[in-house]
Formats: structure tokens, C-alpha cells, sequence
């Protein structure tokens, strides 16, 4: 596509730009700014923001300053598609992002036709790597059969005696981590007692409550977003059910509290090491929270995604693609998260997955 139309797209978009001068270097990110799933669009644009300002507080990139570039793909897939076309016009370097994996993945095919690296900080999907387009899409996060690795086989142990059901928003992210998770519970010696899709937006999901009151589910564990599954939790809790609510990552946001109140105490989750709590990471926590930001979920991955990529150039003394991929490959990165490098799919060699629990409206470490 022409620059010029792809940057009117752009508008339609909601894409803004930090900034006004085009030849400094542009990087992006790109997520859900706006609809139900907008509370990670904010924790990836701070992140993003802040990266960019402590790397341009320290001289930018090989002497020349960042501008970052929003885009708004609300987690749809063919907007997303559409987004990546317009960074691309835009003439970005690099894109923090996506965060939903059916959004990434297709984005993805863009970015790698196009000569622009990726690096998602949130998209746990494993065909985001595993039919990775091109040699230069990469994430910072872990990946669904990982994640369901350590719930299923938590699952098995802390509740083989109880009643599970699976519910899934069949979404690539949420499908996928509800069937990975079901796979290593299987492979434990425990069978769900109900397996349950349920459509993403919905306010009602009263008939799915009285389908797990029937089955005498104890325990619900939910492939989705905690828009939905805080609406569920609410729910049940208002038809009687006392039952167990777990999931995974896309639970780590304060925002899931506000919708279920005191119902949200106890339920369970996936996420990696909290990176607010590496010693890496503590004097940049302290400038997001002198800012009224708490840097929760995917706020710290979004800025190390820039972070790798910044310190990447830097090595390669370029900003092309090729170049800076080359050290992308071979290069280890002192990150917010910790030292992090990549493998051969583009997937990051961080620590895995560990169980949370929320309570009085916090999340932090489970403690058996």
C-alpha cells in the first residue's frame, strides 16, 4: 500500500503519535486501547510510554530519539491486520505488541512480509511462535502450554477429589489455554466433569450457571478474559454456587476486582514472576507508582519488549531489520523482567508460570 493512504488509515484507527518529528526513529505499540479488554491497551501504552522516555532521557538510540506510535486494534483480528498495514506506512521500526493472541497472529504475517520486527509482550498462543511467519516476530512473555502445563497439573493436585469444569471464550487465547490446560489434567488421571464454550461480551451467562449447578462443579476453571469471567464469578455467586474460580494471565488486572467485588476473593491464576518484584525492576516500579501508576500485568513486559529491541540497535549500531535481528538471535538483555534471551521460534527464555491468588482486591503469590 501507498504511505500516504496508509497513513490516513491511521486516523480511522485511532492511532496517535507521541510526538511530531517523523525522522526520529518510530516504534509502536499496539493493543485493545479501547473496548471491553482497553485495561491492558492502558498497562501496554504505560509501559511503552515509559520505556521511551527513559531511553531517550539516557540518549536514544544510537543518538537518535524514539517516538512511539499508538495503535487501537480493540483486539479484533481484521483490525488488527488493518493497524499493522498502517505502522507499516507509517514507517515504524519495531512494535510492542499485540496483546491478544488472535490479534497477533495475524498482525504477525504483516510485520514479517513487511520487514518489521515484533515482539508481543503479552500473546501466549503457541502457533504465534510455533508457525511463526518470518525470523523476526518475537514475545517476552511464555506461552499457553506452558501456562496450562502448571494449572492442569495444579488442578489435579490441589482438587483431583472435586468436581472441575472447563469453560472456554473460544478465542485462539482463551481455546487454546482452556485445551492445554484440560490436556495435562487428563494426563494427571483427572477428567472434567463439564467442558463449556460461552461467547466473549455477553452480560447473561445465568444459563451457563445453572449448567454447572446441575453438574455439582467445585471448581471452575475459565479459558477467557476477566471481563466475562469476573461476570461469571458474580454470577454464580448470586445463584448460590461456591465453587473455585481459576484462570489464567488475562486475570492479572486490578479491573477484574471492580467487577467482582468480595466475589473475587480466593480465585486462582496463572502468571509469570511478578515483575514488580525483581530488583531489576524496583527503580522503575518506584517512577510508575511517583506517577499514580501501578506497573501490574503486562505493563513491565510491554517496556522490556522495547528494552530488548532498544539495546538490540544499539549492538547492531543500526535500527534495520536484519541487523538488529541478528542480535535479537544471539544477544542476552538486561530487562525489567531479568536476563532474557530468545530461542530459535522467537520465544523468550524467562522463568515459566506460577499460581496466584486474589484477595481483599490484590493479587499476589499463592501460598498452599
Amino acid at each position: 500500500m501507498k504511505k500516504a493512504l496508509l497513513m490516513s488509515a491511521a486516523l480511522a484507527f485511532g492511532t496517535v503519535v507521541s510526538g511530531a518529528a517523523w525522522a526520529d526513529i518510530l516504534i509502536a505499540t499496539a493493543g485493545p486501547m479501547t473496548g471491553q479488554y482497553a485495561s491492558f491497551g492502558a498497562q501496554m501504552k504505560a509501559g511503552a510510554e515509559q520505556a521511551v522516555e527513559d531511553i531517550n532521557a539516557a540518549g536514544g538510540v544510537n543518538g537518535e530519539k524514539l517516538k512511539l506510535v499508538i495503535g487501537d486494534d480493540a483486539c479484533d483480528p481484521k483490525q488488527a491486520v488493518a493497524v499493522a498495514n498502517q505502522l507499516v506506512g507509517q514507517g515504524v521500526k519495531m512494535v510492542a505488541g499485540h496483546f491478544c493472541s488472535g490479534s497477533s497472529i495475524p498482525a504477525s504475517a504483516v510485520y514479517a512480509e513487511e520487514g518489521v520486527i515484533e515482539i508481543s509482550p503479552a500473546s501466549t498462543n503457541p502457533k504465534y511462535s510455533d508457525e511463526r511467519p518470518g525470523n523476526i516476530i518475537y514475545r517476552v512473555c511464555g506461552r499457553d502450554d506452558q501456562q496450562g502445563q502448571v494449572a492442569g497439573k495444579f488442578l489435579a493436585d490441589k482438587f483431583k477429589d472435586k468436581k472441575i469444569a472447563i469453560l472456554n471464550d473460544k478465542s485462539a487465547y482463551g481455546l487454546g489455554l482452556a485445551e492445554e490446560t484440560r490436556k495435562y489434567l487428563n494426563e494427571a488421571g483427572v477428567k472434567e466433569v463439564l467442558w463449556e464454550s460461552y461467547t466473549a461480551g455477553e452480560k447473561d451467562y445465568t444459563a451457563l450457571v445453572s449448567k454447572l449447578k446441575q453438574a455439582g462443579v467445585q471448581v471452575v476453571y475459565v479459558g477467557g478474559y476477566h471481563t466475562e469471567g469476573g461476570l461469571i464469578l458474580r454470577q454464580m455467586r448470586d445463584q448460590g454456587l461456591d465453587a473455585v474460580m481459576m484462570s489464567g494471565d488475562a486475570f492479572v488486572t486490578d479491573e477484574f476486582w471492580s467487577i467482582t467485588g468480595k466475589a473475587g476473593e480466593g480465585t486462582l491464576m496463572t502468571f509469570s514472576p511478578d515483575p514488580r518484584k525483581n530488583p531489576e525492576a524496583s527503580k522503575i516500579v518506584e517512577e510508575f507508582r511517583k506517577k499514580g501508576i501501578e506497573p501490574e500485568g503486562y505493563v513491565l513486559y510491554t517496556y522490556a519488549a522495547i528494552q530488548a529491541w532498544a539495546e538490540a540497535a544499539k549492538a547492531a549500531k543500526s535500527v534495520e531489520t536484519d541487523a538488529v535481528a541478528k542480535e535479537l538471535d544471539k544477544g542476552s538483555f538486561q530487562t525489567v523482567l531479568g536476563s532474557l534471551k530468545f530461542n530459535d521460534k522467537g520465544d523468550v527464555t524467562l522463568p515459566g508460570y506460577v499460581m496466584y491468588q486474589w484477595h481483599d482486591g490484590k493479587y499476589d503469590y499463592y501460598k498452599s
